[in-house]
């Protein structure tokens, strides 16, 4: 008999083109050998160019899910992505306040690389005040950053207050995403216990940013899951995704542009 894989579960939106979302995260488990599972928050209808609607997931649909899933399987450790509303993450806290030891990474996801809206405005306060006090670990970019701290972080130092700040009002470790400030190296920065860590790699040109930030937590999940601590879990991830994004995929019909409205169902 084989030896059973540890499980981590993502909970996250659907992305149809399955480039982002909890299809990303299956595919990122799939590569780190461990057996993914998945708790729906949203139906997206999108591709790398557009976000055509949203449609939620009830919330005791959610909380369901989670259940099901938490008393049927080992869970090693959880990631969050699209989260969508006050609602979802008042539901998801309810049920994941009760298995504290499980690690958890959870990915402020609020707006598309397309530049869309992924979260409502409502919800920033129940991530604040619910979800992020259970964190392991939050990996917020730069433009989510600035939303959770409440000022600009567009270069090093500044980023070293955000993270430190952030780290030390939430009570977990955080890993600010710099890959938004340009340049030719892309600068992450790990608070973990109050010490700063960097982790630089080269910027890739012409790589699709798509489903990126999904990637990476996924991958410090699954490393979590097989026992690495976070600082090894997150310098593997950054080699996984530096790996994808030199082997990123494209095709000529998706350079439409983004036309229309997005919709919420």
């Amino acid at each position: 008999m084989h030896a059973s894989p540890p499980v981590t579960l993502t909970i996250a939106g659907s992305d149809c083109s399955a480039g982002a979302g909890l299809q990303a995260d299956l595919k990122t488990f799939q590569y780190f050998s461990v057996f993914g599972l998945t708790a729906v928050t949203c139906v997206v209808a999108e591709t790398p160019k557009v976000v055509r609607s949203v449609h939620a997931v009830p919330p005791a649909i959610l909380q369901d899910q989670l259940r099901v899933l938490l008393e049927a399987f080992p869970i090693a450790a959880i990631k969050t992505g699209m989260l969508f509303s006050k609602a979802h993450i008042v539901a998801i806290t309810e049920i994941l306040e009760q298995y504290r030891g499980i690690p958890l990474v959870i990915d402020p996801v609020m707006i598309a690389s397309t530049g869309d809206p992924l979260l409502e405005e409502n919800a920033i306060a129940a991530y604040k005040e619910r979800l992020f006090p259970l964190a392991t670990v939050i990996t917020p970019n730069l433009d989510e950053a600035e939303v959770l701290w409440g000022a600009s972080a567009r270069d090093e130092q500044t980023m070293e207050r955000a993270a430190h700040e952030l780290s030390a009002r939430h009570g977990c470790a955080v890993l600010l995403k710099g890959g938004h400030l340009g340049g030719p190296v892309c600068a992450d920065l790990l608070v973990e216990n109050d010490l700063p860590t960097w982790f630089r790699s080269p910027r890739i040109d012409g790589a699709a940013s798509h489903g990126t930030g999904c990637t990476l937590s996924a991958a410090i999940a699954a490393n979590l899951a097989l026992g690495g601590d976070l600082h090894d879990s997150i310098a593997t991830s950054k080699r996984y995704l530096d790996r994808v994004l030199a082997t990123s995929l494209s095709w000529e019909n998706l350079s439409v542009l983004n036309q229309g409205t997005i919709h919420f169902h």
